[in-house]
């Protein structure tokens, strides 16, 4: 049976930028938003929760009607049962953890399906700082207890705009897997908002791109990180791919995990937790391949996958061209010198090597 959908078709104008949006949303797993600031992301979040009037146009979720301009319909943010949490945490500085929580538990809708206390705080890992004051929080925790107070509101729907901005590298680290786990254990789907692509590989189903207040694209991630790419949006340097494989088994003493791609065998860090015959998603950057047109040996490299070139692309402005390479199970892209290009003569169907020299473990599928 297919997911509801909310259906957005609106027009709203804010001073010299105008949104116009036109697509319907599967209300199910994770959905990130991507696109650079005054994209139109937040303003996308805004009318959906109500908080803002389109000029123009409906939002239905499900059978239900939020907005309907013809019709005269504007639901009011409350009644909309929408969970949303900001990159700041507005979190009550007067009350402890525990009082934050029981604020949103009593400004549940009547009827909703309830999320209960005890699952939140188990799945969040909050249990010891129920009495602690928001001020004595790290930014992480602070977030935790932010997305615990938003799913304690029973939502239908959450919207997060950009929850881990304010977050440095290690705290990020810190709170994606909690975010990760959230479909699976409350099934509230999510609209994630976010200009990083590591962000949304990690943590959406698919991807929505905004630019200039339209939406381009709307597909899998695989496809958003490609068109991203293929657009200019991304760093060069962070140029990659996304491939599927399937965890074949694990090696404790070494700390090294082994990935079927489609008959290539993949040797990886060890990622604990994923039994054998679990799909796993991984980015593989095209900075982290690299091309030789003879198998080579005594190399630590342990990755080395036999492919076809099929396409050689660069600017002319630059010295460096990227190199698609299709595997067995894959296509891989390695980002190389325009000089290494032509001393090795690469040219489409000529047989090479994809050397990989690492991967990043994105998450189960």
């Amino acid at each position: 049976m297919s997911a509801e959908q909310l259906e957005i078709r609106i027009v709203l104008r804010v001073g010299d930028f105008d949104l116009d949006f036109d697509e319907s949303i599967s209300l199910e797993g994770v959905t990130a938003v991507f696109g650079p600031s005054g994209s139109g992301k937040s303003t996308l979040l805004r009318a959906i929760s109500g908080f803002m009037a389109p000029d123009e146009g409906h939002v239905r979720c499900g059978t239900q009607t939020w907005f309907d301009n013809a019709a005269n319909i504007d639901m009011p943010p409350h009644r909309r049962n929408v969970g949303f949490m900001f990159q700041h945490t507005c979190l009550f500085p007067h009350l402890d953890v525990d009082g934050n929580f029981e604020y949103a538990i009593k400004r549940r809708r009547p009827h909703s399906t309830p999320i209960e206390r005890a699952d939140v705080i188990s799945a969040l890992d909050l249990q010891s700082l129920l009495r602690r004051r928001v001020g004595s929080l790290s930014g992480g925790e602070r977030q935790r207890v932010a997305l615990g107070r938003t799913l304690l509101s029973s939502p239908r729907l959450l919207l997060l705009d950009e929850p881990l901005a304010a977050l440095d590298r290690e705290r990020k680290a810190e709170i994606i897997p909690y975010l990760q786990s959230l479909p699976r254990n409350f099934d509230v789907p999510a609209i994630y908002v976010s200009h990083d692509v590591d962000e949304i590989v990690q943590l959406a189903d698919r991807a929505l791109v905004m630019a200039s207040g339209r939406a381009p694209l709307h597909g899998s991630i695989a496809d958003a990180v490609d068109w991203l790419d293929l657009q200019g949006s991304t760093d060069r340097y962070d140029a990659g791919v996304l491939v599927e494989g399937r965890i074949t088994g694990h090696h404790s003493r070494l700390r090294v995990s082994y990935v079927d791609l489609g008959g290539d065998k993949l040797t990886m860090p060890l990622v604990d937790g994923v039994p054998p015959g679990q799909l796993i998603r991984l980015r593989v950057r095209s900075r982290d391949v690299a091309i030789a047109t003879h198998e080579p040996r005594g190399l630590s490299i342990r990755n080395v996958f036999p492919g076809r070139v099929v396409a050689v692309t660069g600017d002319d402005n630059h010295g460096f061209v990227e190199v698609t390479v299709e595997t067995r199970g894959a296509k891989l892209r390695a980002r190389i010198t325009r000089a290494a290009a032509e001393d090795l003569r690469l040219e489409d169907g000529m047989q090479v090597f994809a050397l990989i020299k690492s991967v990043t473990f994105e998450r189960p599928s």
